[in-house]
């Protein structure tokens, strides 16, 4: 079976053009309502929640249905209809609603694809790297545009732009092909025995804090550069600056995981990201700081997600590959996510940036050591 390069490289690249104008953005839409950094934490909070509580859902169908492609196209349209809601929206509680219902539905998006996507490579999952860097470039496009865009429109305007490349996440996706893989094979091993062996359960934990450590990026990295005096087209650079070294990182990845095992790039991975939180925390008024803590976005961002899904391929085989990525995701992106955006709000007003950047350092210390502790190369 051919595997659809050009149609998986598209989705990537139109899906990550929305969160390329949605995820660096929306915190400063927030502000521009006038809520506080706790309320804005908690609201940036709501979509990782979700991403622990769907993706498992939408799981649990696609290998019901065997359907996985058509599930991605139908919750990309339910999504984009939720967030329509935002235009007429504006109070705390309305966008806490309208968020966990966009969450729902769009976190399922990113499992189904992961787990397609390693479908279709089978035995040839080093060349996963090579599709997934359109999504960068689809990041980076949409996050140095709306960056100048924002500095000439009103910060209301980018709902707009959100929409647009939300339209074209569902137009790609009504194009990918569907694979063998998911349901239609029978379950080698209970998913829990999966789960209940050392190596999976640290390598999930440590994935836990590495989602957690990236809380105050995410949240918050954008609201510290203005704040700081930077424009809005210099946020757009530095976000473009961490994702062309992911590029970078995506292109050498099937060379390094023939030369090195899999959890001694893990580890480089973490050490980078407690380097990484530190320089932006402490360095925020040097421009060459930053910019040399965002190519390290290559390792603590892309080295650790393009090894880890590879991991969590080999480790959860047959009709538990979706189910396997869901909870990589579920775990990872969504309870540390949810959990990193809210204790960066809260520790943004308390302790400070500087500090706050500095605890995600420790968290990424401590995935470090748990790897370090559990995870040998002869488990991956």
């Amino acid at each position: 079976m051919s595997v659809p390069y050009w149609r998986l490289s598209a989705f990537y690249f139109a899906y990550f053009a929305y969160v390329g104008t949605a995820a660096p953005y929306f915190s400063l839409y927030l502000a521009s309502l006038g809520l506080a950094a706790a309320q804005i934490g908690v609201l940036l909070s709501l979509g990782s929640l979700m991403r622990v509580i769907a993706p498992n859902f939408w799981g649990w169908v696609a290998d019901r249905t065997a359907r996985r492609a058509r599930i991605i196209a139908i919750t990309l349209a339910l999504g984009g209809a939720c967030f329509a809601g935002f235009f007429f929206v504006h109070s705390f509680w309305g966008l806490f609603a309208l968020l966990l219902a966009t969450g729902f539905f769009t976190s399922a998006s990113m499992p189904l694809t992961e787990s397609l996507t390693m479908s279709h490579l089978r035995p040839a999952v080093s060349r996963y790297g090579s599709i997934r860097l359109w999504g960068s470039v689809g990041f980076i496009i949409t996050v140095t545009l709306v960056g100048y865009a924002l500095d000439v429109l009103p910060v209301a305007s980018l709902l707009w732009m959100v929409l647009a490349t939300y339209a074209l996440s569902w137009v790609c996706a009504l194009a990918l092909p569907d694979a063998p893989g998911g349901g239609d094979h029978a379950e080698p091993e209970p998913v829990w025995n999966i789960l209940r062996r050392p190596e999976v359960a640290a390598l999930l934990g440590a994935c836990f804090l590495m989602s957690l450590a990236h809380g105050p990026q995410y949240a918050f990295f954008s609201i510290y550069l203005v704040d700081h005096g930077y424009s809005k087209a210099a946020v757009g650079w530095m976000w473009t600056v961490g994702v062309v070294a992911e590029i970078g990182v995506f292109l050498l990845m099937p060379a390094l995981m023939r030369r090195y095992s899999l959890s001694a790039i893990l580890l480089v991975c973490f050490a980078a990201a407690a380097v990484r939180f530190l320089m932006i925390g402490w360095g925020v008024d040097s421009t060459a700081v930053l910019f040399a803590a965002q190519l390290l976005h290559g390792l603590s961002f892309g080295a650790h997600h393009a090894t880890a899904v590879t991991a969590i391929h080999r480790w959860f085989q047959g009709a538990n590959q979706v189910r396997g990525q869901a909870i990589y995701l579920s775990v990872s992106f969504g309870a540390g996510g949810v959990l990193g955006s809210a204790l960066s709000g809260l520790g943004w007003d308390s302790i400070g940036p500087a500090w706050t950047f500095s605890s995600a350092a420790f968290a990424a210390v401590a995935g470090y050591a748990l790897l370090q502790w559990k995870v040998r190369p002869a488990h991956i």
